[in-house]
Formats: C-alpha cells, sequence, structure tokens
C-alpha cells in the first residue's frame, strides 16, 4: 500500500457527499492508515513481542516432547552450547509430529518437528539451527511481520491494538503465524540464510558438509525436481550445489 497515495473521496467537494458515507469512508481510511503506521513503526521490542506470544500460542497447539522424552534430550545436548547468537537469546522446543519442518521466530523462540529431527544427523540439525536464526538475524522476520501487519484485515488488528502484542486477538496472532512463518522466502532470503547457517556452523567448528547433505536429503523428499520451487524459493538441489561450492 502507498502511504503517500491521497484517497480519490478527499477531492470531492464535502456538499457533494452524504454525511454518513462522508464519516463511513473518512474513518476506515484513517483507521487503514493507523494500521499501515503501527506497523511501520514496530521496534525490535515489538516484534520480539508479537513473536513471544505466536510461540506461545503454537506450544499451546502442539504436542510438545517432555523433557524426558529422546527428542528433547537430544536436541538439548545439539544446542547446549548454542544458547544464544550474537545477542539473540534462543529456546528450544520439538513438536512430536510426522512433518517435516522447523521454525525460528524473531524473540529466538525455534521449534523442531520431530520427522525433521528423524531424517537429520546431528549437524544436519545444526544447519538447520543456523539456518532458521539466519533469517531473523537479516531482518526477513521484522520485516515479514511489518508487511503482514500492514495489508488487510492484520492492518485493522494492528490499528485497534495500537501494535501492542498483547491486544491482539488469538485469531489474528494465528493470521499472523502464517503470514510470518509459512509464507515462502525469496531465493535471496534462502540464499542469505543459508550462507549465515555454514558461517554458524564454522563458528561453532561443526562440519560444514552438513549444509549440503541436509539439502540433498530435503530434494529427494520433493522428488529431485530440477526447478525452483515457484520461482521464487531455491529447489532444494539448488541451494546443495551452491553450499557445495562454498566448501572448497
Amino acid at each position: 500500500m502507498n502511504l503517500h497515495r491521497r484517497h480519490a473521496l478527499f477531492l470531492l467537494p464535502a456538499a457533494a457527499l452524504a454525511p454518513q458515507a462522508f464519516a463511513f469512508d473518512l474513518g476506515k481510511a484513517l483507521g487503514a492508515a493507523k494500521g499501515a503506521a503501527a506497523a511501520a513503526s514496530l521496534s525490535d521490542d515489538d516484534i520480539r513481542a508479537h513473536s513471544s506470544r505466536m510461540a506461545e500460542q503454537m506450544d499451546a497447539q502442539s504436542k510438545i516432547a517432555p523433557a524426558a522424552s529422546p527428542y528433547a534430550k537430544r536436541l538439548a545436548a545439539l544446542t547446549q552450547s548454542c544458547r544464544e547468537d550474537q545477542g539473540l537469546a534462543l529456546n528450544y522446543k520439538v513438536y512430536l509430529t510426522p512433518e517435516v519442518n522447523a521454525f525460528a521466530l524473531a524473540d529466538g523462540s525455534i521449534r523442531f518437528y520431530s520427522g525433521l529431527m528423524d531424517m537429520m544427523t546431528d549437524d544436519e540439525i545444526r544447519y538447520v539451527v543456523g539456518h532458521e536464526i539466519g533469517h531473523v538475524q537479516a531482518g526477513h522476520s521484522k520485516k515479514r511481520m511489518q508487511v503482514a501487519m500492514s495489508s488487510g484485515a492484520m492492518r485493522d488488528a494492528a490499528a485497534a491494538a495500537g501494535g501492542k502484542a498483547a491486544a491482539l486477538a488469538q485469531s489474528d496472532l494465528g493470521d499472523l503465524f502464517v503470514k510470518v512463518v509459512r509464507a515462502q522466502h525469496s531465493q535471496s532470503n534462502e540464499n542469505e540464510a543459508d550462507d549465515y547457517a555454514m558461517q554458524f556452523l564454522s563458528r561453532r567448528q561443526h562440519d560444514r558438509r552438513a549444509a549440503v547433505t541436509a539439502l540433498e536429503k530435503l530434494d529427494k523428499m520433493s522428488g529431485g525436481g530440477s526447478s525452483n520451487w515457484l520461482s521464487t524459493h531455491p529447489a532444494p538441489r539448488d541451494r546443495a550445489q551452491r553450499m557445495r561450492s562454498q566448501l572448497a
């Protein structure tokens, strides 16, 4: 939405408009502007607050591996030396589901699905950690939050809440999660997160080849197609080749 574009309504003489219609349209326009302004002005603290509430909601809706489970113990051991990353405090949980997935939120919440852990080696899991953190550290999560909250119903929710995380309804948080976490990253975003993951592995002296092997496993799951996913999300095969070139 172009915040500088003036609504045609304001170019018409007031006498030509019914009072009720004018009041309705003006209120809608002001609400949209307020919502867009609230989204654009989100601070890092705002982003983390929204992310923390999203994590709480997702945790409540998911079956979390208890601390004594093999999944939780394994992830705790793998991330023992990675409880913060360049000032970002990290916390981890495992969702018990066969789905192959993982995500990170801007507050440092990282969630692994047990289906992904079943198919990954230890260093491959560390690569995924680094990749997800890369999206946060590069500002991709913040940008997505701003874009999501400046459009449609989320814009109206942001206006009503004044940008405050605690004021967003649970349904709004669910919509926000889908738009921020489940939407596809651009090719440049994916490459940037992959590069960060390689640096992440190097700093902690883990095997960087895990980035390649993890992506190759994902490529096999996707059927090994050579075309880019929807032209914007690099196929695992392409990303694996790109990572392999950085090993030399």
